[in-house]
C-alpha cells in the first residue's frame, strides 16, 4: 500500500508535491485551525487510503489492516517515514488529547480505529491518563474539558438534519444545545469550531469510509442495502476538505446506484458554508490536493 494509483511511489510523490503543501509545517502549525493546513498554493492536502482486506466476508474489521491504513495516511499527510514521528508532528507529550468519536448505533466509529489512534498518541509521548475517547459525554468528560488537542473521527453517512453526518457534524456534542444547530439544514455547523472547548485544538480529522451509508430519509434512518464496502479512510487536518471529499464519493455512489443525479433528502450545504462563510477550510475540489493510496477499485473520485 505504498504506491499511488498513477504509478508514482509515495516517496516520489512526496518529494514533488507534499513538500510544497506541508513545507515549513511545525507541531504548532498543524495544531491550529484547519486553515493553518492550507498551503501557500491555496490547497488543502487530504489522504484517501483504502485496503481490500480491511473487512472480512462478514464485514468484521481487521484491526491490523485498519491500523496500517491509519499509519499510511498519517505518514503520507505529514511527510514522515515513521508513524510515530508523524504523530509527534501533531501532538506533544505535554498535550491532553480528546479523541472525539461517534457512537451512532447503526454506524459507529470502529473501536479498532479508536485503539489505533490512541496507541499512536501514546507512542508520541502522551500519557494514557491524559487521553480520552468520548462522544455524547464530552462536555462532562474531564479530559475533554482540559484538552489541548483534539482528534476528530467518525463514519460518513447521510443525515436527516444535515444531509450528511461527517467531521463537521461530529462536533455538535460540544454544544450545550445541539438542536439549536439544526436550522437551515445545519448550515452553520462550522460555528461549532469557534466554541471555546474546541477552538484551535483540532490536530487531525479522520472520516471513516469503510461501509458508508449513501441514502436514507427520516430521523435515524438506516438500511443495509444503502451501504457498501468502500473500505477507506479519509484523513486530513482540514475538516472541510475531508468532508467535501467524502461528500463527492457519496454523490458518485448515489449516481451509480440510482442511475441519475439523485438529490439528497436534505442538502448538505454546511460543507460549502464552512468554506464560504466561516473560512474554516476548503470545499472546492480543485483546491484539494487529494492523495490516493491502496486499493483502487470503484474509487469513484
Amino acid at each position: 500500500m505504498n504506491t499511488l494509483n498513477d504509478g508514482l511511489t509515495r516517496r516520489d510523490f512526496l518529494k514533488h508535491a507534499t513538500s510544497a503543501t506541508l513545507a515549513g509545517a511545525s507541531v504548532a502549525a498543524l495544531g491550529q485551525e484547519a486553515q493553518r493546513a492550507i498551503s501557500t498554493a491555496g490547497k488543502s492536502t487530504v489522504v484517501l487510503v483504502r485496503d481490500v482486506q480491511v473487512l472480512d466476508g462478514d464485514r468484521k474489521v481487521q484491526a491490523d489492516v485498519l491500523s496500517r491504513m491509519f499509519d499510511d495516511a498519517l505518514t503520507t499527510l505529514t511527510g514522515e517515514k515513521d508513524p510515530v514521528a508523524a504523530c509527534k508532528r501533531l501532538v506533544q507529550p505535554t498535550d491532553t488529547v480528546g479523541i472525539k468519536t461517534n457512537v451512532w448505533q447503526f454506524l459507529a466509529t470502529p473501536p479498532e480505529l479508536e485503539a489505533a489512534i490512541k496507541r499512536r498518541v501514546m507512542d508520541a509521548g502522551v500519557p494514557e491518563d491524559r487521553i480520552g475517547i468520548d462522544d455524547r459525554g464530552v462536555l462532562q468528560n474531564p479530559i475533554f474539558q482540559q484538552a489541548t488537542a483534539l482528534i476528530n473521527v467518525r463514519p460518513m453517512h447521510t443525515h436527516h438534519w444535515a444531509g450528511v453526518g461527517s467531521c463537521l457534524k461530529n462536533y455538535i456534542m460540544f454544544s450545550d444545545n445541539p438542536p439549536s444547530w439544526h436550522d437551515d439544514s445545519c448550515a452553520n455547523l462550522a460555528g461549532l469550531w469557534d466554541l471555546p472547548i474546541v477552538k484551535g485544538k483540532t490536530r487531525l480529522n479522520v472520516l471513516v469510509m469503510l461501509t458508508p451509508l449513501f441514502h436514507g430519509k427520516g430521523p435515524h434512518h438506516f438500511q443495509l442495502k444503502y451501504t457498501w464496502e468502500y473500505k477507506g479512510l479519509i484523513v486530513g487536518t482540514d475538516p472541510v476538505a475531508v468532508d467535501a471529499t467524502g461528500l463527492r464519493i457519496l454523490e458518485a455512489k448515489r449516481k451509480a446506484f440510482f442511475e441519475t443525479d439523485e438529490p439528497f433528502a436534505i442538502p448538505p450545504k454546511h460543507i460549502r458554508v464552512a468554506q464560504d462563510k466561516f473560512g474554516l477550510g476548503i470545499a472546492d475540489p480543485e483546491r484539494i490536493n487529494l492523495i490516493r493510496l491502496g486499493w483502487a477499485e470503484e474509487i469513484l473520485i
